[in-house]
Formats: structure tokens, sequence, C-alpha cells
């Protein structure tokens, strides 16, 4: 886990872009001016973030391009992470290939977006049934030789895909789905540690649930993705908000917050590298950095876990 161990500097907690672009349509959580998207990413920086994570989707490029224009006169100080594989049409239908042209053609364009020469973390997105993962990270390999990448990821990747990327060239940092109710992220972690492959968590708050700003009476703005996607309408929330019920009482007897609990959780595993969490304003960035001095005993995390496995 030595590469985000050593870029992150001290904080585990890298800025998830995603929030920063929901006008833009795409995958985004509402909507935020560009002013107020760049003073947020500084104000991020200048309080010890140094990771900085985005995709092309987040926005359809407004993500990128907020943070190439927030961190254009700072590049060097921080570490910007982004990703190829979905795409989308002109009239914006989202569209997911590995399809090493599509890949180029992704990578590219995020240079541009960020207006920047290199990117430190360059990542396929997601797996791609129809394309052998060695070809796009051939692709990547190559790039990283040319010097417009510094490093090589997956997300939301699994151990047959890993053992062929490794086939290419070394794969430095995976990026995965990790909270309370969503562990599937833990059965790579042996391998992960062996390969001393960095680990970073996303839906490291459960888009809210965890930390109490989503309930079953919580309604979204148009341009928030959890409005429409199909993949928030069908997800199970239910039993979810019903396990908060019973962890609430107990965070409150203990003097913890959800927040508090979820990054706990995930720094529980010595894999986790860092922790993606998204921050729409200054209120909840510094939340965020707060919480990590109050991290919930392990013995709570112990009684939560029990009730989240239905013990």
């Amino acid at each position: 886990m030595t590469l985000l161990v050593n870029e992150r500097g001290s904080l585990p907690l890298g800025f998830g872009g995603a929030s920063i672009s929901g006008e833009g349509a795409g995958y985004g959580f509402g909507d935020i001016t560009e002013n107020s998207a760049i003073e947020l990413l500084l104000e991020a920086k200048d309080l010890g973030i140094r990771v900085f994570d985005t995709a092309p989707i987040y926005g359809f490029g407004l993500s990128e391009q907020r943070m190439g224009k927030a961190f254009k006169s700072c590049r060097e100080e921080v570490f910007i992470i982004s990703k190829s594989g979905v795409t989308w049409h002109e009239n914006k239908r989202v569209d997911m290939s590995n399809d090493p042209a599509v890949t180029t053609k992704m990578l590219e364009q995020s240079l541009r977006d960020l207006d920047s020469e290199y990117i430190d973390l360059f990542m396929i997105h997601w797996p791609d049934a129809n394309v052998d993962i060695r070809k796009p990270i051939e692709v990547l390999a190559k790039a990283k030789d040319q010097g417009k990448i510094k490093h090589i990821g997956l997300c939301n990747t699994n151990l047959e895909d890993l053992n062929k990327a490794f086939e290419v060239t070394q794969i430095e940092a995976v990026q995965n789905q990790l909270n309370l109710f969503e562990r599937d992220a833990l059965e790579l972690f042996d391998y992960l540690r062996k390969k001393d492959i960095s680990f970073m968590s996303w839906g490291t708050l459960d888009k809210g649930i965890l930390t109490g700003r989503v309930d079953r009476d919580r309604k979204f703005d148009k341009s928030d993705c959890r409005s429409w996607a199909p993949w928030w309408k069908e997800m199970d929330k239910e039993s979810r908000f019903k396990a908060m019920e019973k962890i609430n009482p107990l965070l409150k007897d203990a003097g913890n917050s959800g927040l508090e609990l979820a990054l706990g959780h995930n720094l529980s595993y010595p894999e986790v590298s860092l922790l993606l969490c998204g921050a729409r304003n200054s209120e909840q960035l510094n939340g965020l950095i707060k919480a990590l001095d109050h991290l919930p005993s392990e013995e709570l995390m112990t009684k939560v876990k029990e009730i989240v496995n239905g013990n």
C-alpha cells in the first residue's frame, strides 16, 4: 500500500470530485457554482488533503475542468486521479467501454480538461466483459512510458482482471466501493497486501445513509444523480435504514456520529490507504477532517458489525 501512503500527506482522505459537478449532469450530486467548486478544492488542499479523485463522467468533464483551473498554479502540490471507460454519446447517453481506442481518446481528453501535462494516477473505471483488460492496460503502460501518467490502477475490479493486468505492467492502486453495508472489496485484501497495492474506498459514506443525511424522506435535486439513477432506485435502502435505527442509539451513547462511524469502519482495515469522500461545502469538508480525530472504539465497531450482520 505504499503509493497512497507516500503521496497522500498526513490525512487518509481523498477529495471525491463527483461532488463539484452536479449541474454538468452525468454522475454528480447537485448544483455548485464554478467559483464555489474552485474555492472548495483549494480549501481542501490548504487543510492538508492532497489526493483529488475525478473522472470524465463526473459532470461530463466538468469536474476535471474545475480541478484543472483550481490547481493550475500549484499542480505539483496535489495528486490527481482520473479514469477511462465510462464515456457518452453526443446525446449524453452513457456508454461503458474499455476498447483501447476509447482509452486513448479519454486519456487525451482528460489531460486537456485537467490542463495538465500528466495525471498522477490513471485508472480503468469499470470492468468490460467485451474487452480483455490487458488491452487498455497496454495503452496505459505506453502512456506511462511517455510521461502522460505516473501510476496505473483499476477501479471496481476483481481478482481475474488484476491478475491479467499484472501480465502487462504493475498495478499500483485499486479503488472499490467499501462501507459498512458494502464489503465485497474485503475479498481482495489478501491479494492487495501480498502485491503491495494501495487501496482506496469510494462510497465511504454510502451516499449519505451512514451519516444520516439521507433517510426515507430525503428528496434530491434534479442535478443529483440519486434523483434518477436506476442503481439508486433499485438499491435495498430499507434494510440499511432499519439497521441505522438500531445503530444510532449506540452512537449517541458513545458520543460518536454516523460520519465518524463511516470513516472508522473503513480505517479499521489496515489495507485501506485512503478514504474518498465528497464534500459540497466548507462545513462538510471541515466535518470530515474533524471526524478523523474522534473515531469509534473497537468495542462499538464490533457491536455495529453484529447489527449489520444480523446477529
